[in-house]
């Protein structure tokens, strides 16, 4: 079943068009994944899918009473609410519609209406949905303010309030930004058996292989769609391609066997001729398949590296009463790339700054090798000025820049990261998140080094940089550093896992997947370790019930008096039930939540008591004496 559908969508800013005619149709269920160039529009569709904003042209029709939940990349939360009610914001149909519902507001139809609602949306488990997504992304405590919060922990609240109301459409624009690699996972899961439809913007492909069941590019401002996971729609998009190609070079083809005969001349044209002629024509005004331009990513040849890079001896740090780590060793060799992955505050940062000796270890050694030139990209891109012009960014307004040891020209070299003309005396303030990753890879790794740390180089890339960055990587004879929850990124260009884990820091050989295969059979022989504990502890336990023993002093004092204590629990359960049937309690809906919470109390003591009563009756039948 169809659940929203949007026709020749249109959008344009000034001279670049973004959609130019997009039509799409998402169904019940599914997980669309959203993929194409920075740029190239996939923002601002959400946007207009969202509501948030308005096509140039063109319609949208959605199901009657469809919900629609949406996480956009630059989002708001009220700085003075708790975190659990900026989560509740995003359930706040639900909320009310419960409400309205307890306070008998409206007609017995809007009730009804109202009771679909909720149940629509299990609004009933509301509060549970919050405290479970709270803890499985990792939000600050839901009773603090939102105000002071960081950057990442804001957005993990706007994803947990985009979730709460469980809407029957889904946007997310990157939603893994800023999560971790276990938070990403329990998303995976989450959404694959998630039960409304999914539309999503991610540069993960491990994730976009895990969830997606469609896969819709925006290339040159029509939407294109390929049934299947990531790796399904590289299939068929080369077929794409090739298929364009080969069109392409057909028309050439026609086009050049056509000239050849219009400039000989015709003799009589007749109609036979010019139909020919009107052919050509058509053929000759057919727009060629765009190109896809990609980052042309160049790294400075890296200095000569001494026998010392970084060395960890024996390292521990302690913040404040928080201890981090304790007792690492690392060695960094050249030609090295090693991935630091762990949970969001663990340390990993903290890391860095130790390796480039910006902070002293509270215990053990940290060598930094006096051969070593760092080139740093940090987490917030906070190098970036961002008051200037790109130009003036990545030159300070020069023609030429200094590449490696080499001079080069400034407008030439940020065009291989894909910034036209146009674009180079822009505002760096105005650049899209994706332009102002690829801004700093350009004007970071122009100076060259022989040791690269990246801090969430991922963040924003779109595929295609993504890719170009992890070749140019791969090929980078110097060493590298990278902090990292992209696991793609982490299997493609690491041979060196650090990983922080609950119980420490581990250093692993391998890409990420080895560590993860070596970290589930560690973690297996654990399970297995602890099951076989537990078995014997168990028949132990088994063997000391089993064995009679006599009552205690105090234990034989506590049954002379137990007998009495059940029967006046009875009583008091009899009185409440009696209580709860009144007219009085009956009449007062406020009332009967309260005595239901009091009878219920009052049932488990009983309870409680009856089964200590009938375990001490137990042991004095069986005590040796009698």
């Amino acid at each position: 079943m169809t659940l929203f559908s949007a026709n020749e969508l249109r959008l344009a800013y000034g001279h670049q068009t973004l959609l130019d005619g997009v039509t799409l149709a998402i169904a019940a269920g599914e997980k669309v994944g959203l993929v194409g160039r920075n740029g190239c529009g996939k923002t601002s569709l959400l946007k207009i899918l969202a509501n948030e904003n308005q096509a140039d042209s063109g319609d949208i029709s959605a199901r009657r009473g469809l919900r629609i939940g949406y996480l956009p990349q630059e989002f708001e939360l009220d700085p003075a609410l708790s975190v659990y009610d900026n989560i509740a914001a995003g359930a706040a149909d639900v909320v009310d519609a419960i409400t309205r519902y307890e306070n008998g507001d409206g007609t017995e139809t809007e009730l009804d209406e109202l009771l679909t609602l909720i149940e629509h949306a299990d609004g009933w488990d509301l509060d549970a949905r919050i405290n479970a997504l709270s803890n499985a992304l990792g939000t600050p405590p839901l009773e603090v303010e939102t105000g002071p919060l960081s950057g990442g922990e804001k957005r993990r609240v706007a994803l947990c309030r985009a979730l709460a109301s469980q809407p029957d459409l889904l946007l997310l624009d990157e939603p893994t930004n800023h999560l971790d690699s276990e938070s990403i996972r329990w998303l995976e899961d989450f959404l694959k058996t998630y039960g409304g439809a999914v539309i999503f913007v991610t540069h993960d492909r491990y994730f976009l292989n895990e969830i997606a069941t469609r896969i819709i590019e925006i290339a040159g401002g029509k939407a294109y769609s390929h049934p299947g996971n990531y790796t399904a729609f590289l299939e068929s998009k080369a077929i794409r391609q090739e298929i364009a190609e080969n069109s392409e070079k057909k028309r050439q083809k026609f086009l050049k066997d056509e000239l050849e005969w219009v400039r000989a001349g015709v003799k009589a044209r007749t109609t036979k001729s010019r139909s020919r002629l009107d052919a050509f024509y058509a053929v000759k005004d057919k727009d060629a398949p765009e190109r896809e331009g990609e980052i042309d990513l160049l790294i400075p040849p890296p200095p000569r590296l001494g026998n010392t890079i970084v060395d960890l001896e024996d390292v521990s740090i302690t913040l404040g009463d928080r201890t981090l780590f304790r007792h690492l060793n690392l060695s960094l060799e050249e030609g090295q790339c090693t991935g630091i992955v762990g949970k969001n505050g663990v340390g990993k940062t903290t890391l860095l700054k130790i390796c480039l000796q910006q902070l002293a270890p509270t215990s053990g050694k940290a060598v930094l090798g006096k051969q070593v030139k760092v080139n740093y990209i940090d987490q917030s891109r906070m190098q970036l000025d961002g008051t200037g012009s790109l130009l003036d960014e990545i030159s300070a307004g020069s023609e030429k820049i200094l590449f490696g040891d080499e001079t080069i020209g400034a407008r030439a070299y940020l065009k291989r990261f894909l910034f036209s003309d146009e674009r180079i005396n822009e505002r760096v303030d105005l650049l899209s998140g994706g332009e102002r990753a690829r801004l700093m890879l350009a004007k970071v790794l122009k100076t060259g080094g022989n040791l690269i740390i990246l801090d969430e180089p991922t963040n924003d890339l779109d595929l295609q940089s993504l890719r170009m960055l992890e070749e140019a990587l791969a090929a980078f004879p110097g060493t590298i550093i990278c902090v990292s929850h992209d696991r793609y990124f982490l299997d493609r260009i690491c041979d060196q896992i650090v990983a922080f884990e609950d119980d420490g820091v581990k250093v692993s050989p391998g890409n990420f997947s080895y560590y993860l295969e070596k970290r589930q059979a560690r973690e297996n022989a654990a399970r297995a370790q602890a099951t076989a504990a537990n078995r014997q502890a168990k028949k132990r336990a088994a063997a000391q019930k089993n064995k009679p023993r006599k009552l205690t002093l105090a234990e034989a004092k506590e049954l002379e008096t137990l007998e009495d204590k059940v029967m006046e629990a009875d009583d008091a359960v009899t009185a409440l039930k009696e209580k709860l049937s009144t007219p009085e309690v009956q009449t007062d809906f406020e009332q009967i939540p309260v005595v239901m919470a009091e009878l219920e109390a009052a049932k488990k003591v009983a309870d409680d008591l009856l089964n200590r009563w009938e375990f001490l009756e137990e042991v004095k039948a069986n005590s040796p004496s009698s």
